[in-house]
């Protein structure tokens, strides 16, 4: 099985539209996640983002959020209406007014509380759902008995970002505690933690659809080049797929420059050895034809999407955060795209800076 590259869930960025614009300009992505849905009966926003007439030709596995087994049985059964064959659960968002409602990473608080959540929610589910977590609220030492919850289910893949809720995107990621759910599922055989692991694949042989006997694992977390890339699947060949998510913002073309280096052949171990580039010092020249075409379709989506202009201008600000270490643009040089207040005014100053 091949590794596959996932594009996270970002909140105010990763919407259909954009989704769409990515993929019509940028390739080496399997899978893009939909911003968390947290709402039994989907609003407008939430229902434009998921229908399947806004998401033609690309692979969308639709994330929800909640500490209630109903709630996301009502969501799941609305996404297989709509002919989604797979969901993901969110138990990593760190967000404080999230966790304080159980919600996200703050699932993770109490192991017993995720146990019965994980069970309501399997019992219930239609589709059959992957889980996306941190690894505790304030220490790596939570992690042990959280892993050991997880793996009582079903799910279809576990997509760890080795974190804890408290740093929220900042500071070192917990290598250790990823090492660990990589020997328990992927280097050792499957039950050899004991029986509450094993019941994982009892869920799939007493008939279960939801889940495999053979549960995938998914890294999410600080990776920014094709050696980043590179370092992970050399230390963790057994992983399913890696997912991306402020990686593929600063640089649009990283899948496809790390698929390019991976098909390359291995120069490490012939007389070429000395011309085999450093991935890591390789210097990223921005593709400013494609961006621009990125850019133009972001533009006219969210004028599209959106009855105000606003909210589209603050959209497009908000990826040009990212964007500039992409371009390699100067703070001074991006003064006048900040200073922008209308679309037009934003269009001008983009054309000079791409």
């Amino acid at each position: 099985m091949s590794m596959k590259l996932y594009f996270a869930p970002m909140e105010g960025i990763t919407g259909y539209v954009f989704r769409n614009a990515y993929a019509a300009c940028y390739g080496g992505v399997d899978a893009f996640f939909t911003p968390f849905l947290s709402n039994p009966v989907l609003n407008q926003i939430e229902l434009h983002d998921i229908l399947p007439e806004n998401n033609q030709g690309i692979r969308v596995i639709p994330q929800i959020l909640t500490n209630r087994p109903e709630t996301f049985e009502a969501i799941a059964t609305t996404l297989k209406d709509y002919g989604y064959p797979e969901v993901n659960l969110n138990l990593g968002c760190p967000s404080g007014t999230v966790v304080a409602k159980g919600r996200g990473a703050g699932a993770l608080r109490e192991p017993r509380t995720l146990d019965r959540l994980l069970y309501g929610i399997f019992e219930k589910s239609p589709l059959p759902l992957s889980v996306k977590c941190r690894i505790g609220i304030f220490s790596e030492a939570e992690w042990e008995d959280i892993l050991e919850v997880l793996l009582k289910y079903p799910m279809t893949e576990l997509i760890i970002h080795p974190r804890v809720q408290k740093q929220f995107y900042n500071g070192e990621v917990h290598m250790e505690a990823f090492r660990t759910a990589y020997r328990q599922i992927i280097t050792e055989p499957f039950g050899s933690a004991g029986d509450e692991v094993a019941s994982h694949a009892a869920w799939a042989a007493a008939g279960d659809t939801r889940g495999e006997a053979s549960l995938r694992l998914c890294y999410n977390g600080d990776i920014r080049t094709p050696a980043d890339l590179s370092s992970l699947m050399s230390e963790y060949p057994g992983v399913s797929a890696v997912m991306l998510g402020r990686g593929l913002l600063w640089d649009p073309e990283l899948a496809e420059r790390y698929l390019k280096t991976a098909a390359a052949p291995d120069l490490s171990k012939s007389s070429d050895a000395a011309a085999a580039p450093d991935l890591s010092k390789v210097r990223v020249v921005p593709d400013r034809e494609r961006l621009r075409r990125f850019l133009g379709l972001l533009y006219d989506g969210y004028k599209k999407e959106m009855d105000r202009e606003g909210p589209a201008l603050m959209k497009l600000k908000e990826l040009w955060k990212y964007l500039q270490v992409y371009t390699g643009h100067t703070p001074q040089e991006m003064r006048p795209l900040w200073k922008a207040r209308t679309l037009p005014e934003y269009r001008d100053v983009v054309s000079m800076l791409v």
